[in-house]
Parts: structure tokens; C-alpha cells; sequence
């Protein structure tokens, strides 16, 4: 079958033949108890998690909420890790916590492979992207990031006060992200729409959240064909042209991989940047630090990312079961906070505070288990980056107004707006 035959039907077509999932009754409101009706889509969530995330660790380390159709959060570092490394009793089929579960059918390959797949599958699946996102072929895209991040600057020229989220850590990965897959570079603002859509919409009705995510499928499905039309060597190509088995990937497969790496490579990255700056922003000892001693950078940018981690993935529970003392059913949704792992006091020498020495630093920022973040290596390099030119360009800067900083709810956390005063 030929590349133009594999992709003549629409992802719609395709998606509207499957298993319907299960939807459920969407509950919105206050929380009443955290313990036993979280939801990590409230504002204080978003605002500030880790004094509900501390208060649950010590009298409640799992947590449980009926809404999302009914799932559970574990706190602590051992509990985290535990369901991570625990493919037996929990798949990946369905990563972010919403009112709509995948039909069980999608196993073991999922909507966005390999993040969404179990294994065997997801071990192929994975080594398909390594060579793309291994440190040789990172360190070649650091010239133009570094670049790029000196022209988002140069535009601030006569300026006292920007927006760091908005005008600068918002467009570094999207840039990188739509230059690694071949995609216009002008299609940026759609970008973001597809993030919020994603990771910020799921108490939406099922169906207007479906109806959301076509846009994105549609889009990849306009590119995809303009690289069958006109192969070239970017990711897209190489996933149009990738074999597994010995035969081509399905269009499923080519445009869930291309949705993952287009969200997951974009919001988690500029989170991270945005936090940092952020901190640094209002630690005006810390930031003085890194600008005497650029070399500490990496060091710091490690603890940036365990104090700030943005990523809560999620799973969901295989079969009925008891689990840390918990009645666990099937398909009941887990929350993986790598956030609240990485601030365990157990686990963590210090865990509360910002320690940018610190030496040993093992944090779960990219993940735990065999879904470790296969982008890591490209997320470390833009935060570096990132950093190293703000702090050389931008020594000094603080927030311009604490109030008007807004986060992130849902499963990635970082700011959405950051205005700092250039001093």
C-alpha cells in the first residue's frame, strides 16, 4: 500500500469506526475534602499544590475523588513509583484524566503511542524515536535554539516589563518542536490551542472534547499529506516511512505519535522554563548566584525541575483490586504527581526548600518506569538553554506584579502568564 493510500482516509472516519469509550457524568464545584474528592483542575490546585499535596501525604498518602467517573492519587514517592513500574495491574492506554476512557480495544498500542502503549508494543513503539531524541542528535538543534532565544529577547529592546511566559518560554519549544517535525513555524498560535485543548479541557462534555481533538488529528493529517507529497528529512518523513514489524506504521499510529510529540514536547517544556524564571524572578539571591557563576546553570536546572515539576501523568486500574490498602475497580483513574513524589520529605533531604547546589538529585520530573520521558534529553537542553541566554541577557528582573502571575490547571503545571520588570 502506498503512503498516499495509507492516509486517504481522515483520522475522523477512522476514529468514528472504533468502540465508543466510557463517558461520564462530568462534576464540577469545590472540593469538599481532598482526601476524598480531589481534583486537579481547581484554581488553588493550580495556584499552589503543594500544601494539599503535603497535608494528603501525611493523613491520606492515597487519595480518592469521584469525579472523572472516579479515580485515586498517591502522594508519596514509593506509591508513585510503585504504579509506574507496575505495568501488570495498570495501562497506559489513556494518560490524561478526563470524562472519557479509551475502549479497552486501543491496547496495547493506545491513542498516542509509545506513551499511550503497554508492552511488548511499547518497547518498539519507543525505540522508534531514540535516534531522533539522543544527545548527538539534541547538541546539533542547540545553535538555533540558542539563537532563537536571543531574537525572542532582541524584541523586548525599550521594554521594562514582559511577559516571560508568554513572549519568551511559550515559544522556544514550539519552535523546536514544530522545526524537528517539519511543521510552519507561522502555526505556532495553533499550537497552543492544541496544548489547551488537550491537557485544560478535559472537564468538558466528552463530545466537545472529542470534537477538539479533531482539530488537532486534522491538522496532523494536513501534514502528514503535504510530507507524502513532499518527503523530507524531518520527523514527520521518517514516521511515514518508519517500519515496525516489518511493515509500515498505521496512520493511527503516525499521527498519535506526532500528537504526542507536539503536546507533550511543547507545554512540559515551556512549564519548566516559565517556573524557573519564574522562582528566579522572585529569589533574587539565587538569581544572582547563576549570573556570577554561569557554570551552576545545570546544576540549578535540576532542582528546577524536581521543586517544579510540571508533569502529572495517568493510569488506569486493569482489573478490580486492593492496592496499598485501597479497593481499586477496573478502569478507575490513577494520577501519577511526579510534583508530589518529588517533594516527599522521605525521599528528599529538604524537600520543601529551593536548593540550587544541590548535588544528589534523582528527581521523577520526566517520569518514572518504562515511560520515562523519552524526550528528556531535548527538554534539559532547551531549559539550559533558555536560562543561559535569559540570565545573560536579562541579569536582573523581578515580578512585576505576584498577583498577576496564573498557572496552569490540569496535569502539566507551569505559568501562563509571567510579568517581570527588567531592572
Amino acid at each position: 500500500m502506498s503512503a498516499d493510500d495509507r492516509f486517504g482516509r481522515s483520522f475522523r472516519e477512522e476514529r468514528e469506526s472504533r468502540p465508543l469509550g466510557r463517558r461520564n457524568e462530568i462534576v464540577t464545584g469545590p472540593v469538599s475534602d481532598w482526601a476524598t474528592d480531589f481534583s486537579h483542575l481547581e484554581p488553588e490546585w493550580a495556584a499552589d499544590p503543594y500544601p494539599i499535596q503535603d497535608d494528603l501525604r501525611r493523613r491520606c498518602p492515597v487519595a480518592r475523588t469521584e469525579r472523572f467517573g472516579g479515580g485515586w492519587l498517591p502522594t508519596r514517592y514509593e506509591d508513585v513509583a510503585a504504579v509506574a513500574y507496575d505495568t501488570e495491574h495498570f495501562t497506559s492506554r489513556s494518560v490524561v484524566m478526563s470524562n472519557f476512557r479509551p475502549p479497552r480495544e486501543v491496547a496495547p498500542v493506545g491513542v498516542t503511542p509509545p506513551i499511550s502503549s503497554d508492552p511488548p508494543f511499547h518497547h518498539d513503539a519507543r525505540k522508534l524515536l531514540l535516534p531522533a531524541f539522543k544527545k548527538s542528535a539534541v547538541a546539533r538543534l542547540e545553535p538555533a535554539t540558542r539563537a532563537y532565544c536571543h531574537e525572542l529577547i532582541d524584541s523586548f529592546e525599550g521594554r521594562d516589563v514582559v511577559d516571560a511566559a508568554h513572549e519568551y518560554a511559550q515559544h522556544i519549544p514550539i519552535r523546536v518542536i514544530a522545526d524537528m517535525l517539519g511543521f510552519p513555524p507561522e502555526d505556532g498560535p495553533r499550537f497552543r490551542e492544541f496544548v489547551e485543548n488537550t491537557l485544560e479541557g478535559v472537564n468538558l462534555p466528552p463530545d466537545e472534547r472529542i470534537a477538539r481533538m479533531d482539530k488537532l488529528f486534522d491538522y496532523l493529517l494536513e501534514q502528514i499529506r503535504d510530507h507524502v507529497a513532499n518527503p523530507r528529512d524531518d520527523l514527520t518523513t521518517y514516521l511515514i516511512e518508519a517500519e515496525l514489524y516489518g511493515r509500515r506504521l498505521e496512520p493511527s499510529h503516525v499521527s498519535g505519535t506526532m500528537a504526542l510529540l507536539l503536546i507533550a514536547g511543547i507545554d512540559t517544556t515551556w512549564s519548566a522554563i516559565g517556573a524557573s524564571l519564574w522562582h528566579l524572578a522572585r529569589t533574587p539571591a539565587d538569581r544572582e548566584r547563576l549570573v556570577a557563576d554561569p557554570s551552576l546553570v545545570p546544576t540549578a536546572m535540576e532542582e528546577f525541575l524536581r521543586a517544579f515539576a510540571p508533569v502529572t501523568m495517568a493510569r488506569l486500574v486493569r482489573e478490580d483490586m486492593t492496592w496499598r490498602g485501597v479497593e481499586m475497580k477496573a478502569d478507575d483513574w490513577i494520577l501519577l504527581s511526579f510534583p508530589a513524589a518529588n517533594r516527599d520529605p522521605a525521599q528528599f533531604d529538604r524537600a520543601d526548600e529551593i536548593a540550587i547546589d544541590r548535588e544528589v538529585n534523582r528527581h521523577a520530573a520526566f517520569g518514572l518506569g518504562i515511560h520515562r520521558c523519552v524526550g528528556s534529553h531535548l527538554a534539559r537542553m532547551e531549559l539550559r538553554t533558555a536560562l543561559e541566554v535569559w540570565l545573560e541577557r536579562v541579569p536582573s528582573f523581578t515580578l512585576a506584579d505576584p498577583a498577576a502571575v496564573t498557572w496552569a490547571a490540569g496535569q502539566v503545571r507551569g505559568p501562563r502568564t509571567l510579568p517581570v520588570r527588567i531592572t
